[in-house]
């Protein structure tokens, strides 16, 4: 099933379901086939790296994990949380918050 994500790389997020629920950060990487993104500071876990170059001791490193799109929503630039929409705006499809109707970016 694909559908055409309403968050991008670079958009400001709050966290509304999970672990990290309240938090927010800014989407680093997305996934468009798993549904799933990757936000700076948020999903921490740990992971055991062997030894190379990079890390010559390994050990336990913490990462960020991608979280589902679902539980995740835009903040606009006045800072309020909003629903993404999408229109037609001199023949280009353009991003725009359900709460304010500015148009996103």
């Amino acid at each position: 099933m694909s559908f055409k994500l309403k968050l991008k790389k670079g958009d400001k997020v709050k966290v509304i379901a999970g672990r990290d629920k309240g938090s927010e950060g800014v989407i680093r990487i997305v996934f468009p086939a798993k549904n799933k993104a990757i936000v700076d500071g948020i999903n921490m876990v740990s992971k055991h790296a062997k030894p190379s170059n990079e890390n010559p001791q390994g050990g336990i490193v913490k990462q960020e994990a991608a979280i589902h799109m679902s539980n995740l929503m835009l903040i606009d630039e006045k800072g309020n949380t909003t629903r993404v929409g999408r229109k037609v705006e001199e023949g280009k499809i353009v991003r725009y918050s359900k709460k304010s109707g500015e148009v996103i970016k």
